[in-house]
């Protein structure tokens, strides 16, 4: 096959007990994006028991068709079952491009399928684009950090088709609903080979997690070194409950002990895309910035006015946060009691 017989631009709508991802909606907006550029359609893929009544929400979401795959070998992700049914939709249909969230599922399933279809695959993508070469062949053009976010590195997989990547949660933009949007909705019957079931769900034991996902917040009250320990993070979080938001950390604090990982912003922790971000004591590594940058605006509390973060912030106070954030938490409570 030749690379202009593969077309359109596929995504991965990954559900969990019928509940579609944000991660689906964010790549459908990408897609979207990247398809309109190529004059090719979105496709989602959406795999699952019971979850055929979903296929019209991708629709509204920027899918011009949705690939449903409902059958109960799928009713929970296991590797085997997942992958075989994915290869063979992309075997038949011939994506151009596959999109996956980086996700514990996306990123288990992507390379698997990379494996079987000898197909190239940029994990942990920020940016997605197509360019034309010198001969004129458009390919994606996928950029991710690297060597530990110190850099970011574009891959181009010029001689295999589908091209695939899988993007963070929260980095891509999802597109306005569009309430009763037209699409086609095409139900797919896999066939499965048993014999290579090795693993079986024996039993679901769901953490009881006291920590809300940061992101999906709309305001964060990020702390850094600068926080110096959990009395330090008390104040932030007396300003995010103040502000109807939710404390967020820097590596930095995740590695002291003083936050738990799910808190973490940055390179590796994750992305998020507030309305408003406060970074107080954070000093702005590039690791850091790429968690966060995106966020619509940008408030920066630190002593060392030459910070790097104040390059990105919308608005800086150079000063000691100890002081300022309850000052400003006081201040805050007053003006909304008026």
């Amino acid at each position: 096959m030749e690379k202009k017989d593969y077309k359109n631009v596929f995504v991965f709508a990954e559900q969990r007990e019928g509940v579609i991802q944000p991660v689906a909606f964010e790549l459908l907006g990408k897609a979207r994006d990247l398809a309109e550029d190529l004059g090719e359609k979105v496709v989602a893929l959406l795999l699952g028991y019971g979850i055929k009544d979903q296929a019209q929400t991708l629709i509204e979401f920027g899918a011009d068709e949705v690939i449903v795959a409902d059958t109960p070998e799928l009713e929970h992700y296991l590797s085997e079952q997942y992958s075989q049914v994915m290869s063979q939709i992309i075997i038949d249909r011939k994506p151009n491009i596959v999109l996956y969230g980086a996700t514990t599922i996306g990123r288990d399933m992507a390379p698997r399928l990379a494996s079987r279809l000898k197909a190239g695959l940029t994990a942990d993508c920020t940016k997605l684009e197509v360019k034309a070469d010198d001969k004129g062949e458009v390919d994606l053009h996928s950029t991710r950090p690297a060597f530990g976010g110190n850099l970011m590195a574009t891959i181009v997989c010029p001689n295999t088709r589908p091209q695939m990547s899988t993007v963070r949660p929260g980095v891509m933009q999802k597109m306005e609903r569009q309430p009763g949007r037209q699409g086609v909705v095409t139900e797919f019957a896999p066939k499965f080979d048993t014999s290579k079931f090795k693993v079986k769900l024996i039993e679901t034991i769901k953490a009881d997690k006291q920590v809300a996902d940061i992101s999906e917040a709309k305001i964060l009250v990020s702390g850094g070194r600068g926080v110096r320990n959990k009395e330090g993070f008390d104040k932030l979080q007396a300003l995010a409950d103040t502000l109807g938001g939710q404390v967020a950390s820097s590596r930095a604090m995740v590695d002291n002990g003083v936050m738990p990982h799910e808190c973490q912003v940055g390179q590796t922790g994750k992305t998020v895309r507030p309305g408003l971000y406060m970074a107080c004591g954070i000093s702005g590594a590039i690791q850091h910035l790429a968690g966060m940058e995106e966020s619509d605006f940008i408030i920066a509390i630190n002593k060392d006015k030459f910070a790097p973060i104040f390059s990105v912030a919308d608005l800086g106070i150079v000063g000691d946060l100890h002081k300022i954030v309850p000052m400003l938490t006081e201040r805050l409570k007053k003006e909304m009691a008026k």
